[in-house]
């Protein structure tokens, strides 16, 4: 079992930054892939990026591709979302997800991770 919390939302003008962050606790952090997703209004769960266990594996969506990092610090049990030139399109509410399986199959779906945390608001004015 893995808790999961975000933070580090809020509002921002486009082209600034935010880091989201999510502390996980529960047992062994460092075998969980770990992926962000968005939701905004009236829309599915879209994936935005994920990490494999040792964080030696990225992947991103299309869309914030060179613009977002994601990272995890096993250490301290916690997974990072660098977010840079926002724009009024990454408006949403941010989801953290972990997945236990041994594979990185389906890592973009999020059917594939079994917890997720509450989410944190990221809103982007023009």
């Amino acid at each position: 079992q893995v808790q999961l919390v975000e933070s580090g939302g809020g509002l921002v003008q486009a082209g600034g930054s935010l880091r989201l962050s999510c502390a996980a606790s529960g047992r062994a952090f460092s075998s969980y892939a770990m992926g962000w997703f968005r939701q905004a209004p009236g829309k599915e769960r879209e994936f935005v990026a994920a990490i494999s266990w040792s964080g030696g594996s990225t992947f991103y969506a299309d869309s914030v591709k060179g613009r977002f990092a994601i990272s995890r610090d096993n250490a301290k049990n916690t997974v990072y979302l660098q977010m840079n030139s926002l724009k009024p399109e990454d408006t949403a509410v941010y989801y953290c997800g972990a997945r236990g399986a041994n594979t990185l199959v389906r890592i973009h779906q999020p059917s594939a991770y079994e917890f997720w945390g509450q989410g944190t608001q990221v809103t982007v004015s023009s």
